[in-house]
């Protein structure tokens, strides 16, 4: 299925209020790794991704869930350069500080390295809501969907987006897309029960 991703959106995020009551989380917390995440042990069995996808879908318990999604941010925060790595260190201390343009300007210069590194864009669709720029971070997460559709915390942030400025059919589709691949997210269910009642109404 493809992202609808009309331009008008782009006025839209000016005025429309939000539908619904907002999420305990906002569209940064969804987007951005834990703020604890831990380097795998050494030793520790490298799972691939298709591995650890599939495993997500049958955690037993929000514990456990919890773990393989670290694993997985763990596997989309490596850059595999150097440079890149150390730029992405700058780009943390820069939003640390509340210097968005920095960041972007080094986010910038990150992707014309490495356009194939999915964080990135990732990173820079943070920015652009930290900032306020809905139309650029909904541009960026098209990007990053396109190169990793099961990004969880993009479908989800995106949602969170879309809730935001009103358009909660695509908001309940993005949300819906993300529990399919993490159904552990916390706060998304609420939300698809409460825009599933309010877009396509309750049952008889």
């Amino acid at each position: 299925m493809k992202l609808r991703f009309p331009i008008l959106l782009a006025a839209a995020m000016l005025t429309a209020p939000a539908a619904v009551p907002a999420l305990a989380q906002s569209p940064e917390d969804m987007l951005s790794p834990p703020s604890d995440l831990a380097r795998p042990e050494h030793g520790e069995p490298d799972y691939s991704l298709d591995t650890l996808f599939s495993a997500l879908k049958i955690a037993p318990d929000t514990d456990s869930a919890k773990a393989i999604e670290n694993r997985i941010w763990e596997a989309w925060i490596e850059s595999g350069s150097d440079t890149c790595d150390l730029l992405m260190t700058r780009v943390k201390d820069a939003i640390e500080e509340k210097d968005y343009d920095l960041a972007i300007r080094l986010l910038n210069s990150i992707i014309a390295i490495r356009p194939g590194y999915v964080e990135a864009w990732n990173q820079r669709a943070t920015v652009y809501y930290l900032k306020d720029d809905y139309a650029r971070a909904i541009a960026d997460i098209a990007e990053v969907l396109a190169r990793e559709p099961r990004q969880f915390g993009a479908l989800a942030g995106l949602g969170m987006m879309l809730q935001d400025i009103g358009d909660d059919k695509d908001a309940l589709d993005a949300y819906r897309r993300a529990l399919a691949i993490d159904p552990h997210l916390e706060n998304i269910p609420d939300a698809v029960k409460t825009l599933t009642e309010k877009v396509e109404g309750r049952d008889i």
